[in-house]
């Protein structure tokens, strides 16, 4: 079990809490991720990647373990804690303008 911690943007379309658990099969990326939390949840999908591109939208960041992981590859392994559970993924809506 994933747990993923969603902005309050996208917790209020997904109507869920803080943080919300998914079940990734296979490694553990930021793309098998996403694609459970837009499997689960799919009102979400789109928000965070771009439909056609599956790119990471601009004004979205990702982090685990205090790593900003934003322009890692998609199918490079997140770390292990986040894998055991231990440390959340987190979705970030950056902020533009200073």
């Amino acid at each position: 079990m994933i747990r993923v911690v969603l902005p309050v943007h996208l917790r209020t379309l997904a109507r869920s809490g803080k943080e919300v658990h998914v079940d990734v099969s296979g490694p553990v990326t930021q793309r098998t991720v996403l694609d459970a939390v837009e499997r689960d949840y799919p009102m979400l999908t789109g928000t965070i990647r771009d439909r056609q591109t599956g790119q990471r939208r601009p004004l979205v960041r990702f982090f685990a373990c205090e790593e900003d992981l934003s322009n890692d590859p998609p199918d490079t392994p997140l770390p292990d804690r986040v894998v055991r559970g231990e440390e959340p993924f987190m979705v970030v809506g950056a902020m533009a303008g200073g």
